[in-house]
């Protein structure tokens, strides 16, 4: 072989292993990038906010939210496999609810005590009035109601703690949840409410309800006027047909954790709740500490189980309701597989607005809050008759001595 036939062999044997030793590397270099990229996503799933300050009233802090009324249909996945990847645990303090509500309140009449979350409208400004789902409390809205006002920073929040929930008392009654009662308490709130802030009158009211809370804020808007409704995550057909699971999702669910941060942890890893932030605002209110044999142990603060009674009750009749309500309609679902034939003939007719985030599970409005704010928001505005100008009466013109 010549020499220059050597030269040329060596050169082409030396290319080869460059692009070799350059294709590892590259592999390497990829796999690398990939790793920050998952980090991320964990760190931005739990988020940062600031640590919960020293002097807070700790059940007033820990009172927020809980598991909810309904399983969605297999392929919403509320109940997906925990998520790979570890879990700062340092990152799963409690955050209290000083950090989203002006004030709350404690709302006494005969037999209850309502306990509600306030954050009063700026001049004539919506109120936003905000009722959760069954197992939850008014905490559940936390992130809401911040992402709500940082883009209408007039609008009030008012977010309630149902009977039976967060720190809302009974003296009598506490057991019965049905519908109609709910329906009657969220009146007595409005109204206990305007008395204790002494509004001369009721400013524009917007309501949202949660799952079970639709289907409250629907029966309330059946009966009295309002600017508009929206219901998250709830419809008839789909409600009745996961009750039939609700047993085994109770069967299968913790009874209990050995710390609050454990309870955090689950709601994340579990992606019943798929943002970190609201989580940390929100499961502190879902548990209560107890004492069992000398440990301390978080036990749920409401037992879903014994509301079987009204489970049906809530949702019997959901659809036509929601039709027939007075005000602007809003439905927010985290799928449309399960929606029935009513709403979607309704839908099509354009009697309600309809907005899907197939991204969220069963919580939207705690997994994508700013989505849901943005959402509320357009709505009401689409709503609002303060910005509209309407052409004189004609009896207003003949009084003018105007010809018509």
């Amino acid at each position: 072989m010549s020499d220059l036939q050597k030269r040329l062999a060596k050169a082409k044997i030396d290319q080869s292993r460059s692009q070799s030793s350059s294709s590892s590397s590259s592999s390497s270099s990829s796999a690398m990038n990939r790793i920050p990229e998952i980090e991320t996503e964990e760190e931005d799933q739990l988020g940062s906010f600031p640590p919960p300050t020293p002097d807070d009233d700790s059940s007033s802090a820990s009172s927020v939210s809980s598991t909810g009324t309904i399983i969605p249909s297999p392929g919403r996945a509320l109940f997906a496999r925990p998520q790979t990847g570890s879990i700062n645990r340092s990152s799963l303090e409690r955050i209290p609810w000083t950090a989203y509500f002006e004030r709350d309140l404690s709302l006494v009449s005969d037999e209850i005590t309502h306990h509600v979350y306030l954050t009063s409208p700026v001049s004539k400004g919506v109120l936003f009035v905000l009722h959760h789902g069954a197992g939850s409390s008014g905490l559940s809205f936390c992130v809401l109601a911040q992402e709500l006002r940082k883009r209408l920073p007039t609008a009030g929040i008012l977010s309630l703690d149902a009977r039976g929930h967060g720190l809302t008392t009974c003296v009598k009654g506490g057991e019965d949840l049905s519908l109609e009662t709910l329906s009657k308490d969220l009146e007595e709130v409005l109204k206990l409410t305007r008395k204790e802030m002494g509004w001369e009158e009721m400013p524009p009211v917007v309501l949202v309800g949660h799952s079970l809370g639709g289907a409250v804020v629907t029966d309330y808007a059946t009966r009295e006027e309002v600017l508009g409704y929206a219901v998250l995550d709830v419809v008839e057909g789909s409600a009745m047909d996961a009750l039939q699971s609700m047993h085994t999702y109770l069967a299968t669910r913790p009874t209990g954790f050995a710390s609050l941060k454990e309870g955090i942890e689950w709601h994340v890893r579990s992606r019943t709740i798929r943002n970190g932030i609201s989580a940390r605002s929100s499961v502190p209110g879902l548990l209560v500490e107890t004492e069992e044999e000398g440990k301390k142990k978080w036990k749920w603060r409401t037992d879903l189980a014994a509301t079987q009674p009204f489970w049906e009750g809530w949702f019997v009749g959901l659809s036509t309701k929601f039709l027939s309500g007075k005000g602007g309609k809003l439905l927010l679902l985290a799928g449309t597989d399960r929606l029935d034939t009513e709403l979607t003939i309704g839908q099509m007719q354009g009697k309600y607005a309809l907005q899907v985030f197939p991204e969220a599970g069963h919580f939207v409005h705690e997994d994508l809050p700013e989505k849901t704010a943005i959402a509320l928001v357009d709505f009401y505005r689409r709503n609002d008759r303060s910005a509209l100008v309407l052409p004189p009466k004609v009896s207003q013109l003949l009084a003018q001595g105007k010809r018509v």
